[in-house]
């Protein structure tokens, strides 16, 4: 064994050897004994290696098959970009983040549940709504790309705007909710976005296939009309590893 290599030199190693392709993703990683002969150090060592890749969500076992490198490289949401009509819209897609998978030659799939709910008290005092009633529109969605889970999102929009229309629909449609806001006379003039990182729920757990030791990036999405008043509020949940973000705004704004 070579004296000194630690750990954490060892997940570097494999850490680049996935970056340069020696592991492609969604590959089988040679067992701990294979690779600690290769790496020459002794098992002890790769298995603190792993460990650390598999927090990061570079790694993740499959039970009775062994550890896989995760299928997907992180992908990158900018929200300079994501919320105009011509993005949302390129090609015939429904909302940003299809446009987005699109372009990276992904595929979309996303389990659906639509229809009137109550809010959460802090989406409620965002849109001015009852918070004791259904008061508003739910879209939840559970969505994955090439069958990897990526994202769990959830929209409310105020009934009052949208009953009888397609947002309040399975299908919104090209450019999805917010294009239809703006059909409906309620465009989105300001973004704002509020991040926070937490340890998932047992349920974001499950789905987004993480262990209780990962993160998710929560984050809540405010589309404000020129008016100042708030039309739409989203809830996504993202596994940290998956998403790189992206924000780009004048230093001096008007």
């Amino acid at each position: 064994m070579a004296p000194g290599k630690h750990y954490r030199d060892v997940a570097d190693i494999i850490r680049q050897a996935i970056a340069s392709g020696v592991y492609p993703r969604g590959s089988l990683l040679p067992n701990e004994d294979q690779l600690a002969a290769e790496l020459d150090v002794n098992r002890a060592t790769v298995n603190k290696a792993l460990n650390i890749l598999k927090s990061e969500g570079l790694l993740r076992v499959h039970m009775g098959v062994g550890t896989r490198v995760h299928e997907l490289p992180p992908i990158l949401r900018d929200a300079a970009v994501r919320h105009s009509r011509a993005h949302r819209e390129r090609g015939g897609v429904r909302g940003s983040l299809a446009s987005e998978l699109d372009q990276l030659g992904y595929t979309l799939d996303s389990d659906n549940t639509i229809g009137p709910g109550q809010p959460p008290p802090d989406v409620a005092h965002v849109l001015e709504v009852d918070p004791d009633s259904d008061s508003v529109i739910v879209r939840a969605r559970r969505m994955r790309a090439q069958d990897v889970p990526i994202q769990i999102a959830t929209s409310y929009i105020p009934r009052e705007i949208a009953d009888g229309t397609p947002i309040a629909e399975r299908d919104p449609g090209v450019g999805g909710i917010s294009s239809r806001l703006a059909e409906l006379g309620y465009a989105q003039a300001e973004i704002e976005e509020n991040l926070q990182v937490r340890p998932p729920t047992p349920d974001e757990t499950r789905f987004l296939r993480m262990t209780p030791d990962q993160r998710v990036i929560e984050i809540f999405h405010i589309g404000w009309t020129a008016t100042n008043r708030a039309v739409k509020v989203n809830v996504y949940i993202l596994p940290s590893y998956q998403w790189n973000l992206r924000y780009r705004y004048p230093v001096d704004p008007a």
